[in-house]
């Protein structure tokens, strides 16, 4: 298992060396960080949209800045990193490795629910603050771990936005496809919660296994009901699964919302006007706010306008190492006095104030974003809107 190693040298001249010895002696030891994160394997494309990238450009930044402000001392970052080729074990191994063995000053996470699931419990054991942008559980908030914070809103605030938009939007009825999961049960039990007493009734609800090639009976089936919504709780391939085959089989109720993968870049770049009207679970673009839209220029500056952050987990990414670079700037690198920081405070990040209690970001709402002419902009809560909601879909093209 190859691990790569990076860091920017501080630019220390000879005569500058002995004018400022202490202040070399300070750049000369690198904050190791280390993470494990998918480059090969099924997790990889949501790794490389909504997480590697950011550490890269964090890393980055800090470095161009004289290093990571520890304290009052700036010490440049060393990335300590491999590919976790989308497998538990060799996640588990290797961050196993990075606390035990290595002894690293801090560690980023992995990407997805299951790979967080996994490690947690482990960086609770050793001490290590995780905060994760890319995991959305309740189980995980349930286990209760003190070093273990949650970047994204979980089902319960997600669902609830979702269905108080489409009451407010006057929709009566709606269809409901969900992934046989972890992600897909949690959603579905806070949407059903959701829409108890709401009335918006539930025309049909059909559970679908991990990695599915065709949707077209279901959605041929709902078509039949005419709902005003459809819901997917879904996964990027299944996301533009359902999209597509809606579009081939002409099902296009007023609402079409499907979940992870919509703001992805890659969902407009599919469908390309097809995408239009379409609703997903996003939280953010460089409307949001100015440090959003300095982020979003300076993620597209370093990786091209091909690799655009995507409009929910990029953000939230991007958030935590905010977060954690506060922290830093602080307490130091002591990681008890990191957890409690993160824990005690709130945090002003670019997604706005983040605060959390036990594991979970309550400083975040629930929110839905549609796609409109080419931006995944957000439209519920009107609070955070970047654009408002356009409530009639139209036709696929």
């Amino acid at each position: 298992m190859s691990t790569r190693r990076t860091v920017v040298q501080a630019l220390a001249a000879a005569p500058a060396a002995l004018a400022f010895p202490s202040l070399v002696r300070a750049q000369a030891a690198p904050v190791r960080v280390g993470y494990a994160i998918a480059r090969t394997g099924p997790w990889t494309t949501g790794a490389q949209v909504s997480q590697e990238p950011n550490y890269l450009l964090w890393a980055e930044q800090q470095n161009a800045a004289g290093g990571l402000n520890v304290k009052g001392t700036k010490r440049p970052i060393e990335l300590i990193s491999s590919d976790d080729q989308s497998n538990i074990e060799t996640c588990v191994r290797t961050y196993e490795k990075l606390m035990g063995s290595d002894k690293v000053d801090l560690v980023l996470p992995p990407w997805g629910s299951n790979a967080n699931f996994a490690v947690a419990p482990l960086a609770n054991r050793f001490g290590y603050p995780f905060l994760a942008p890319t995991a959305l559980s309740r189980r995980l908030i349930e286990m209760k771990l003190p070093y273990f914070f949650l970047m994204l809103q979980q089902p319960k605030p997600m669902m609830d936005a979702l269905v108080d938009m489409l009451k407010a939007s006057g929709a009566k009825s709606a269809a409901v496809i969900y992934v046989d999961d972890l992600f897909g049960l949690e959603n579905y039990a806070a949407l059903k919660v959701a829409l108890a007493g709401s009335g918006i009734s539930l025309v049909e609800d059909k559970s679908y296994p991990l990695g599915v090639k065709d949707l077209s009976p279901v959605l041929r089936s709902m078509k039949d009901k005419n709902p005003d919504a459809f819901i997917g709780l879904t996964y990027p391939p299944d996301t533009i699964l359902a999209s597509k085959q809606a579009k081939e089989v002409g099902f296009n109720p007023k609402f079409f919302y499907a979940s992870v993968g919509t703001a992805f870049q890659l969902y407009r770049n599919v469908m390309q006007a097809g995408a239009e009207g379409v609703l997903g679970m996003g939280s953010w673009n460089g409307k949001t706010s100015a440090g959003a839209k300095a982020y979003f220029d300076a993620h597209v500056k370093k990786f091209g306008a091909a690799k655009e952050p995507d409009r929910w987990a990029s953000g939230a990414a991007w958030a935590s190492l905010e977060i954690l670079t506060a922290a830093v700037g602080k307490v130091g690198l002591d990681r008890k006095a990191i957890r409690d920081y993160v824990a005690g405070g709130e945090h002003n990040t670019i997604l706005g104030k983040i605060k959390f209690v036990g594991s979970e970001n309550v400083g975040t709402p629930g929110t839905v974003s549609q796609w409109q002419k080419g931006e995944f902009e957000v439209v519920w809560p009107k609070a955070n809107a970047t654009a408002p909601l356009v409530p009639q879909k139209p036709a696929w093209v």
